[in-house]
């Protein structure tokens, strides 16, 4: 599985670490994903998925049928 969130689409990102006397080296800036379970009512069964934290509270907000409908995994 890729570190991509199916949700918000956030994606590893890419830039330098500056030292004291400015020289740049390249680094990663990881999403912050974590796994986790949800129970889906009208199906009666958990989905594992993959996510970053704000797709977390955009689920906790919205309810994970809608967010489900919307996404393509």
């Amino acid at each position: 599985m890729s570190r991509k969130c199916p949700i918000t689409k956030k994606k590893t990102m890419f830039g330098n670490t500056r030292s004291h006397a400015l020289n740049a080296t390249k680094r990663k800036f990881n999403i912050n994903l974590k796994k986790h379970k949800f129970w889906i009512k009208n199906k009666k069964k958990f989905i594992k998925l993959k996510l970053s934290t704000k797709a977390m509270r955009i689920i906790n907000k919205k309810g994970i049928e809608k967010v489900i409908k919307n996404i393509k995994i």
